[in-house]
């Protein structure tokens, strides 16, 4: 009998942005998508929210991040983080203003 191979099961794979922290171990990301008007033919971001779960607690808000699809984990979230493609930009310090006399 031929040895049985085990087969990865499709999960679905989403690219976004980080839009909030909304717990312990909980993100929320936003995938935008570009579509085209059936009608007018023009082009229309529609934007949808995940909850995905971030284990260690590494992301930050405006991440670029991969999430999977996963099995439930609560009421919400039915996805998990994968990767960080890309940290936030940190914000520019303030400059020192020179004291007036």
């Amino acid at each position: 009998m031929p040895d049985k191979q085990a087969h990865s099961r499709h999960r679905s794979m989403q690219v976004g942005q980080v839009v909030s922290r909304a717990g312990n171990k909980t993100i929320v990301v936003q995938v935008t998508r570009r579509v085209q008007h059936a009608l007018y033919e023009r082009y229309l971001n529609r934007r949808k929210k995940f909850h995905a779960h971030d284990e260690r607690n590494q992301c930050q808000v405006g991440d670029w991040v991969r999430i999977v699809e996963s099995r439930p984990l609560s009421r919400q979230k039915r996805w998990r983080l994968e990767a960080i493609l890309a940290p936030a930009s940190l914000p520019p310090e303030p400059e020192a203003q020179p004291e007036a006399p």
